[in-house]
């Protein structure tokens, strides 16, 4: 019906097949003339609108005419006249005056309806290109789409006429045949002017900076715009600079913006969820509590009820129990994070699931081609254009195929990514407002893995979420196209299928339960490496690697195991995986030709169905994987949404309130942490008028920095209310220091003013220590303020506050950390009365008594309540609860009138320090809050014990002058660049052991014959179809047939099980060698190697290094080898098919070298990049973590934010290029494996007659599973040469110089050093080649017992000189002689056992306590206790539950700093050597501390020779000779009271500290 409509408007015939079963087909004329323009130009008419409305909104601007948009007009507009000519024609034709008779019939209805058609077209086109131009874009896909559909549905009537023309010897229609060709040309001008991009000159400003903004539509979908930067990347390693601007819709700001937007809405409905179940379940509770009531009231006959209510009640238990757990889990708003994320995204994942959908329908495509190829080389009546057009179609397939996928994962991959920036930023966020209750439920370390490790997992979901729909669908489909080739055998191969999936499971959740067990294992080892790093020093002086080693060996034994066991369980699997597809074949096929005689096995069902399971595999695989992810991120997501709607700060607690006079004004509160937690401060009320100065004292753990807190805002506040007028400044009890230069520590985001800068380093006593910095206040300061010392920590911290020009100080307690001089200096110069903060409000916490007389007004604070307010003079006549303070802090209460007497006491009780807490300089930096919750939680924490904090001691802690010359202290981390050296390799493969690698490789290559085989047998199997064509199949030959096909399947799955097994062994045995030489020798290096790296450097050696050689590495290097044999395999079948096929290997190798080896050195270098740009999110959130209470406390909230966006935009520039690579490599290797497709299936269509179909069946299935194997090889081999680089990272720390050996030839004997005297001469010593000397010719002759003091100003060589005597720095020239014996000459071990140290900071390792006095298990437990009982420690360890047992935490976190320097005097007393070296605490001791330690080595170590370096006189008065140090020389050495009376540097120092000769005399 429809057809003679159609008939009749074309005036010639529709549809006869005639036309095409002959040797050159040809399509009739009226299809040529209607569908073929039909379906261009519906295209056009469908797109159109949308290009048209630009036209509508009118802008004023008036954009850019480039010359090419006029030419694409031009040819537009000669189109339309064409049109119109060919109307022309036709009207000319029909009514024109003709010579002839004119002809009774007209022209048919088309030669009028075209022209105009296309006349309206053209017109629609010129629209739309101008509607293009308004809106500013470079091209447009659809119009290029257009114009590709024109030219192609034009050709077809061109070749027509043109026959036509040839067949005929004239051409008929002379002026027809003119328009067809000039319209056939212009259109394909057309085509090419729309592949050019019409690049404005503002757009080509962006496009040098983020070339994708000027890429057209055909560089955008095959991702040529990319090929700069490969180019560049090969040529040389790209570095930071090079990374291209990124687009606006993908920076943080952008994508952060949206997600906050939605967040908070899907967050409010949470919340109301959340209520209401809240309130019903209240409710039931209530009701449930009646009922019971009642009931328990009737029980009579009790005994019955009795045991009834107790069944009931164990039941009931068991109930709750569980309800509680998820109660528990569930205790806030919970599903609204996915929501969110996909109200956020939802375009892209329309999109992407679109371009799935489409990828996945044409991938069915391929085997039905593949079939109709098999039964065309069957048919030898067939026409060979049959076969040229279904290479051309399998070509044209795998092409769409292709783009499309890309696309998919381009978009999916780059969702992936801003799902990672939108949780990062908004975690970020969320730590900026977050209320102390929800930081303290989790460390900083847990804090920080949200951001990268729960991150990072939805990331890696949202790039496959799409496969929830899709692995389901292709299932479906395989299955059914399946059940057409072989009907319900089919089932038998899928029966084989399914059963794989739970095998897979049960040995996916044995191998989750052996990952868990590893981790344990990684975790504790990490630990102690971490410990081991951070107390190297500590492990150096008293000679104690070899314990750690063996700890740490030993650990890692165990770890090995659980590989070794985890490495036999993949191994099983791999086995399962591999005979998987020759099973499920083997299964299909002898069941289809078991079940009838009838049924042959043909090439075409055989091969088809091939092609199909090989779709089948994937989804198959994919699947559990999927689900197994989808699960722990369902893990992530209730952490991230815990933290994410747990409770911010509450905003109201102070107020701003501009009536009130009073700078700070407190009434009635009382505060506490924990929102109805037990009030620490309370029914405080205070009134501070502007411009005054308040002490704030009190005892230890009376509330005073609650109170700062307080005011800052970081306490719940009960009742009450604070009232604050202006602006805050403040400095905290431990210094936060942030890691960048010192300038930009000061000034703190504060504009820069030089003038007011020196006024405040001046003032604040920093000019000093800028001398001795290389860099002056450019020099940056490690992480933590790593090199600098506690005092100079808190100078920076007091300058940030001075700079920063608030109306309002809290200063909580700046002085302790400092020494006296400085203290006297800081007050007098900023904080006193005469200051530069003179005219601000002040509030000072303290403890230096000397201070007090100065200040207007004093607040004594006890157990958290305001005992008294008042003047000094006004509170030392009440005599209440602050002289009873003075009574504790001063002992000499007579001399209070001469405030320099107290001076040196303030500075002896710098910190009574609370149990759990220190104030050692350079712990790990803790705000006020964390450090009073510590106080609280620290016995608690202790049995946690997963704190991921490091204490920082005094290893780092050098005489500044050793910073090197430039300005940076840590060297940059080395990025290795350019291609991995093949040496590296070797290193790796000589760890495994040749052997193991021979071996390897042949059982591999042996399993890749036997696959091979067994597609060959599959192919000859075929061809019994054609032999046996209406014969009866023999079952004989049927059985052999199946046998060895299933024979070689299962041969293949054993030899994959043994190279596994092989494999597995081989690796652990690379990790084992290269973690013990790693581990050998950083215990070796000096220690100035420590100085120079920060511990995180090397920790990363011993985590991510060793874990990509545990694990990355024996997967990519197996996925590689199994990749490399399968490519081989596969060129080597479709040879042995058609040999011609050679010919096209060797251009397509040589393109696909150049492909590899541009991605590889971009690709590899673009990792590289983002791992070290993605380090600073992490350490930047670390510091702004720890730093709350200082940034709050600023209002500087907005500035981190923006940094933190500022950092994330650094590592979205490396990571977008890194998707971008993927893809360009991708897109280009598919191009490659889709011509080896299109060969195979010519060069079979050419050499037909020679061929049988089962080998072409054979060859073009091969090919077609080519492409993903070419593009999974060079994946591998750039992830292989991106992981073996941790090799190489593991080798370089393997091979830095050790320091000297820990034994020699030449021994002391036993009991060296039997009298202890120490000589120096001429000793020169610098801290690394190239530095200036520290200690310049230093000459003394110590005698044995003698006593010496060692005193001078920071930066003297103090510290060096103990750092001599150790050998922790080897001397320059001259030596040390220890009775009579050079110790240059002897083992390190052999000196350090023999020596005696107290070190400064008291570090402990976790552990048992006795493990920390005596690593080696050298003394028996009686001497153990003794020492503990001369250390005064006896009954506080025999209290413990566990005595010598109890664990220690990490830094020694669960015992008092006091305690903590107690064990360490008791590991001096236990080594009892005859030299003894004690370097005193600075802060962190009490009084009483300090004297039980002072008595003890007097009495103990009198027949020794003690060193003391001394930071406070007072200790050393007592000593037979002081010895004064200043820049490295000696430069007086006598008895303290001689040197007082000559008046020199000893006497100015011991004025400072308010000693006097009448003192002296006294002791």
């Amino acid at each position: 019906m429809c057809a003679a409509v159609l008939e009749e408007y074309c005036g010639s015939i529709f549809w006869n097949s005639s036309y095409l079963e002959r040797e050159d087909p040809d399509l009739p004329t009226c299809v040529e003339q209607t569908v073929l323009v039909w379906v261009p130009l519906g295209f056009l008419w469908l797109c159109a609108p949308y290009h048209l409305v630009a036209l509508c909104r009118s802008s004023n601007k008036t954009k850019y005419v480039s010359k090419l948009y006029l030419c694409k007009q031009l040819v537009a507009a000669l189109l339309f006249l064409t049109a119109i000519a060919s109307l022309a024609v036709t009207l000319g034709e029909d009514f024109g005056p003709s010579q002839d008779p004119p002809s009774p019939e007209k022209n048919p209805s088309v030669y009028y309806a075209n022209p105009i058609l296309y006349a309206v077209s053209w017109v629609m086109v010129l629209l739309c290109q101008e509607g293009l131009r308004k809106r500013g874009a470079i091209d447009s896909a659809t119009l290029f789409l257009f114009w590709f559909f024109v030219v192609l549905c034009d050709v077809f009537p061109l070749q027509t006429v043109i026959r036509e023309a040839f067949r005929q010897g004239v051409i008929a229609d002379v002026p027809r045949f003119c328009l067809i060709c000039i319209s056939f040309g212009l259109e394909v001008i057309a085509l090419i002017f729309s592949v050019v991009a019409d690049v404005s000159p503002e757009t080509r400003e962006i496009a040098k900076k983020n070339p994708e903004a000027g890429a057209p539509f055909l560089s955008r979908i095959t991702f040529n715009w990319f090929n700069s930067m490969a180019m560049k990347g090969y040529r040389r390693p790209l570095v930071q600079d090079d990374m291209w601007v990124l687009n606006e819709v993908d920076s943080t700001a952008y994508i952060s913006e949206n997600f906050q937007h939605f967040m908070q809405l899907e967050f409010a409905a949470a919340r109301q969820r959340y209520q209401k179940a809240k309130k019903k379940i209240l409710e039931k509770s209530q009701n449930e509590a009646f009922q019971n009531g009642v009931s328990s009231g009737l029980g009579k006959g009790v005994s019955q009820d009795v045991l009834m209510m107790e069944e009931r009640g164990k039941k009931e238990a068991k109930k709750e129990k569980k309800t509680k757990k998820k109660k528990e889990e569930e205790n806030y708003p919970n599903s609204w994070l996915v929501p969110t994320i996909y109200k956020t995204f939802r375009w892209v994942l329309i999109e992407s699931a679109f371009f799935k959908l489409l990828q996945d329908l044409l991938s069915f495509a391929s085997p039905q081609l593949l079939k109709l190829m098999i039964s065309f080389v069957q048919d030898t009546n067939s026409y060979a254009w049959e076969g040229y057009l279904y290479a051309v179609l399998l070509l044209v397939v795998a092409l769409l195929q292709s783009l499309f996928l890309q696309q998919y994962f381009q978009r999916c991959f780059v969702l992936g990514m801003k799902v990672r920036t939108a949780i990062m930023a908004a975690v970020y966020k969320k730590a900026l407002v977050v209320s102390n209750d929800t930081r303290k439920e989790s460390t900083v370390g847990e804090t920080v893995n949200l951001m990268s490790a729960d991150a990072q997992r939805f990331n890696d979901v949202t790039n496959f979420i799409h496969l929830l729909w899709s692995c389901p669908l292709q299932i479906a489909l395989s299955i059914v196209f399946l059940w057409q080739e072989l009907g319900p055998s089919v089932l038998a191969g899928l029966a084989v299928m399914v059963l794989m999936v739970p095998i897979n499971g049960l040995l996916a959740s044995k191998a989750r339960n052996f990952q868990i067990e590893n981790m344990k294992f990684k975790d504790k080892r990490l630990k102690i490496m971490n410990e081991i790093l951070n107390g190297m020093k500590i492990l150096k002086l008293y000679a104690w690697e070899p314990s750690f080693q063996a700890q740490v060996e030993d650990i890692r034994g165990q770890e090995l195991n659980v590989m070794k066991k985890f490495a036999y369980l993949t191994s099983v699997s791999t086995f399962i995986f591999s005979c998987a597809p020759a099973l499920v074949s083997l299964a299909t096929f002898a069941v289809f030709v078991g079940v009838s005689s009838d049924n042959l096995l043909t090439a075409e069902k055989a091969f088809t169905s091939i092609s199909l399971f090989n779709i089948l595999r994937f989804p198959l695989a994919m699947l559990p994987m999927l689900i197994a992810a989808i699960v722990q991120t369902a893990v992530s997501r209730r952490r991230l949404e815990k933290f994410l709607g747990g409770e911010d700060l509450e905003s109201d607690v102070v107020r701003h309130d501009p009536s009130i006079t009073s700078a700070v004004s407190v009434s009635h509160g009382s505060f506490s942490w924990q929102k109805d937690g037990e009030p620490l401060l309370k029914n405080v009320s205070l009134e501070i008028k502007p411009g005054r100065l308040v002490a704030v004292v009190g005892a230890v753990g009376s509330g005073k920095s609650s109170l700062m807190s307080a005011i800052l805002g970081e306490m719940h506040s009960t009742k009450g209310f604070i009232n604050i007028q202006g602006s805050l400044a403040f400095v905290p009890q431990q210094a936060w220091i942030q890691n960048a230069t010192l300038r930009d520590n000061v000034m703190f985001g504060s504009p820069h003013e030089e003038k007011r800068l020196q006024e405040v380093i001046q003032a604040c006593a920093l000019a000093p220590d800028l001398e001795l910095l290389p860099g002056g206040d450019l020099s940056e300061i490690g992480e933590k303020g790593i090199n600098l010392s506690g005092g100079q920590k808190q100078r920076v911290s007091l300058a940030r506050a001075a700079y920063s020009q608030a109306d309002i100080y809290l200063l909580d307690d700046p002085l302790s950390a400092v020494d006296s001089h400085v203290g006297k200096h800081l007050f007098e110069k900023v904080i006193g009365p005469n200051g530069i903060l003179k005219d601000k409000t002040r509030i000072l916490v303290t403890h230096g008594v000397s201070f007090l007389p100065y200040v207007d007004e004093i607040v004594v604070l006890v157990n958290g309540v305001v005992s008294e307010v008042g003047s000094y003079n006004s509170l030392r006549a009440s005599k209440g609860a602050f002289s009873e303070f003075l009574d504790t802090y001063a002992k000499e209460q007579n001399n209070a009138a001469k405030p320099e007497k107290e001076h040196d006491q303030s500075v002896a009780e710098e910190e009574m320090i609370p149990e759990g807490d220190d104030a050692q300089p350079d712990s790990p930096l803790e705000d006020t809050v964390t450090v009073t919750l510590k106080r609280e939680n620290s016995i608690r924490r202790s049995q946690r014990n997963s704190s991921f904090r490091v204490g920082k001691n005094s290893s780092t802690r050098k005489s500044e002058s050793e910073t090197n010359k430039g300005q940076r202290l840590i060297e940059k981390e080395t990025m290795e660049t350019g291609q991995v050296k093949f040496s590296v390799y070797l290193q790796y493969l000589r760890a495994m052991g040749w052997g193991y690698t021979i071996m390897v490789f042949l059982v591999y290559f042996i399993q890749n014959i036997a696959f091979i085989g067994q597609n060959i047998w599959l192919s000859d199997w075929t061809d019994d179809a054609v032999e046996y064509y209406n014969r009866t199949y023999p079952t004989w030959k049927r059985d052999t047939r199946v046998g060895v096909f299933g024979a070689l399947g299962v041969a293949q799955g054993l030899f994959v099980f043994l190279g596994t097994l092989l494999l597995a062994n081989a690796s652990v045995a690379a990790s084992q060698i290269l973690h013990s030489r790693l581990l050998n020798n950083i215990l070796r290096v000096p220690m100035l190697f420590f100085d120079t790296t920060p511990i995180g450097r090397v920790v990363n050696r011993f985590a991510k290094d060793i874990f990509t050689v545990d694990e990355a590495i024996p997967q990519s290097f197996r996925s590689w080898l199994l990749c490399l044999l399968g490519v081989l395999g596969t060129l080597f079948v479709i040879c042995l098919a058609t040999p011609f096929f050679i010919i096209v290997i060797i251009p397509l190798a040589v393109v696909y070298f150049f492909v590899q080896r541009f991605y590889v050195a971009t690709s590899r270098q673009l990792r590289r990049l983002d791992s070290v740009s993605r380090s600073p999110i992490y350490s930047h959130f670390g510091e702004t973590v720890s730093g709350l209470s200082v940034i709050r406390a600023y209002g500087h909230q907005e500035r981190f934010l923006q940094h933190n966006e500022n950092t994330i935009d650094e590592n979205l520039k490396t990571v977008y290029p890194w998707i971008v690579s993927n893809r360009w490599l991708a897109i280009r290797l598919e191009f490659l494996g889709n011509l080896v497709v299109f060969f195979a299936a010519l060069l079979a269509v050419i050499s037909r007659d020679t061929l049988d179909s089962g080998l072409v069946g054979l060859s073009i299935s091969y090919a077609l599973n080519v492409t993903q194997t070419l593009n999974w090889l060079v994946r591998m081999s750039s992830e292989l040469e991106t992981n073996i680089v941790a090799v190489e990272r593991v080798s370089e720390y393997s091979v830095i110089d050790n320091e000297a050996k820990w034994v020699t030839n030449t021994r002391p004997s036993e009991k060296w050093p039997e009298e202890g005297r120490v000589v120096f001469e001429n000793y020169k010593v610098r801290y690394r080649p190239g530095l200036d000397l520290v200690l310049h010719g230093i000459s003394c002759d110590i005698g044995s017992t003698e006593k010496i003091g060692i005193v001078g100003r920071t930066g003297a060589g103090k510290s060096s000189l103990t750092n001599c005597l150790f050998r922790i720095i080897e001397a320059a020239e001259g030596r040390i002689l220890i009775d009579d014996i050079d110790i240059s000459k002897i083992g390190l071990h052999d000196l350090r056992n023999r020596l005696t140290i107290i070190p400064q900071d008291p570090v402990l390792f976790s552990g048992t306590l006795r493990m920390n006095l005596d690593p080696f298990d050298k003394f028996s437990d009686e001497n153990i206790w003794r020492v503990l009982e001369l250390s005064h420690l006896k009954e506080y360890v025999a209290g413990l539950q566990e005595g010598l047992q109890h664990e220690v935490a990490e830094g020694g976190e669960n015992l008092s700093v006091g305690q903590r320097q107690l064990l360490c005097l008791a590991r001096a007393l236990l080594r009892k050597s005859r030299i003894l070296i004690l370097d005193e605490a600075t802060a962190a001791v009490d009084l009483e501390t300090d004297n039980l330690i002072q008595t003890t080595i007097r009495k103990e170590f009198a027949h020794c020779t003690v060193l003391t370096i001394a930071h406070r006189l007072h200790s050393i008065m007592d000593s037979s000779r002081v010895m004064v140090l200043d820049s490295g020389r000696i430069v007086e050495f006598d008895s303290p009271s001689r040197l007082l009376e000559k008046q020199g540097h000893f006497y100015s120092m011991a004025k400072d500290a308010g000693i006097t000769q009448a003192e002296t005399t006294s002791l």
